[in-house]
């Protein structure tokens, strides 16, 4: 039986819709962003547009069209459209999903595009199940996620998906859709709302790319002048809308490695203002203050070690500081550490002397110790070698340098000429290097 009152409810339902949704591109001419991949004559526009997608995967940050994008390929593909969920949708259910697929290209010769949100939630059963349709070509595949889909997706969906990657929309972007939803039928609907350009850049600036905060924000903004008779959104009221800005930043994901890595590629580059920047953004977006302080511990081995020794005895005390004082307090103390670390002289050379070593010691030929350098308490020094020879007079036992005027041993320890520790040019490595050179120059000339 025919519902008469059905368009009526849609149409309750769409209106009641935040603006966000509402003001959703129904078509690649209202798209906004990613003109890299969807721009006239790109690569993914082209498959829309012909119909002739493969399976993709799409990843970028929240807002930036992921979602909207299918939606469109739904609305214009001649393929049956169907979507999942990788938190919510279980094995059971993409099984059918996938079954249904298959039956309806054998009866109807038609393809089913099968849209998968947050494709890397999904577990390895799920995968399995998904990999069947795609290989078959029953599916194809539209993945969307925030993760990296190198390591989140699993290699075997990869291989047989094109991965495309929405960036953040642009200030330029933002402010086009924030202009949009104010003249556009589906979206504030506020006769003679004003939003004044400083209102509009700050929403646009703040809004970190995501369309879906900065029409949320705006939205927030109107309904406070909806009834007002100037109908006007000023730069306070922008400003009060996102006071509470949440910055983008995923405990476990993406964005928890990547500013780990803009943080010590900062302060390795003896950039300490963007190194303060990154810091900031891990602790207001609830980074661990421990994991920081860690990581700052192992650069300053890693990334300065001896050119000046002072930085592992910061970072060891910053450490004990987080533990003892906590946040926010401890804020000070990380600053600290930071600003120290990325102005201190930089070498790698202890680190990379202890990487070759590792190497050396579990890859390569393995090295016996020499008779003098075993420790004597549990085994007697012998005179003679493994082939019955006598042992010469100087590596019949070990001569401590304490005992040489210049303190330089100059017995054989390692049994190869091989060099791990090679000093720089800078900090207080300069005087180790110098120091080492002597050292080898007095060994070289007794050997």
């Amino acid at each position: 039986m025919h519902d008469l009152w059905s368009p009526l409810r849609e149409q309750r339902r769409a209106n009641a819709a935040p603006l966000a949704v509402r003001m959703r591109p129904r078509s690649l001419a209202e798209f906004v962003g990613q003109r890299h991949c969807l721009g006239e004559g790109k690569l993914l526009r082209k498959l829309v547009e012909t119909d002739a997608l493969s399976s993709v995967i799409l990843s970028g940050p929240p807002g930036t069209g992921k979602t909207t994008f299918a939606e469109i390929v739904a609305s214009q593909t001649r393929a049956a459209f169907d979507r999942a969920h990788g938190a919510r949708t279980g094995v059971k259910e993409l099984r059918d999903m996938i079954d249904a697929a298959a039956k309806r290209l054998e009866d109807s010769d038609r393809r089913t595009m099968l849209f998968v949100d947050e494709i890397h939630r999904l577990a390895r059963n799920q995968r399995d199940a998904l990999l069947e349709g795609v290989e078959a070509g029953s599916v194809v595949l539209i993945g969307a996620t925030t993760e990296n889909p190198n390591w989140a997706c699993g290699s075997a969906l990869l291989s047989r998906s094109v991965v495309f990657r929405f960036e953040p929309l642009s200030e330029e972007d933002l402010l086009e859709l924030l202009h949009r939803a104010i003249e556009h039928p589906r979206g504030l609907a506020i006769a003679n709302l004003q939003l004044d350009a400083d209102a509009a850049t700050h929403l646009a600036r703040t809004s970190d790319g995501d369309a879906r905060r900065a029409l949320s924000a705006l939205e927030i903004a109107a309904a406070a002048v909806e009834l007002d008779g100037e109908r006007r959104v000023t730069l306070e009221l922008a400003m009060d809308a996102l006071s509470a800005k949440i910055p983008v930043f995923d405990g476990t994901g993406d964005e928890h490695y990547d500013l780990a890595s803009a943080l010590i590629k900062s302060m390795r580059g003896s950039d300490p203002d963007a190194a303060m920047y990154w810091l900031a953004r891990m602790l207001t977006g609830g980074e661990d203050p421990r994991f920081i302080a860690r990581r700052l511990t192992i650069f300053a081995s890693e990334d300065i070690g001896n050119a000046d020794p002072r930085a592992l005895q910061l970072a060891i005390a910053t450490w004990d500081a987080v533990e003892r004082v906590g946040m926010p307090e401890a804020q000070l103390n990380l600053g600290q550490c930071v600003a120290f670390l990325a102005c201190s002289p930089k070498s790698g050379a202890s680190a990379q002397a202890i990487w070759t070593a590792m190497a050396d010691a579990s890859e390569s030929r393995t090295l016996p110790v020499p008779m003098y350098l075993q420790d004597q308490t549990k085994r007697k020094l012998t005179t003679t070698g493994a082939d019955g020879e006598p042992l010469e007079e100087s590596a019949k036992a070990y001569i401590n340098p304490h005992t040489q005027p210049d303190a330089i041993g100059t017995q054989v320890y390692l049994g190869v000429a091989k060099r791990y520790y090679e000093p720089v040019e800078r900090g207080l490595e300069i005087q180790i290097a110098q120091r080492l050179r002597e050292i080898r120059a007095a060994r070289s000339e007794v050997r």
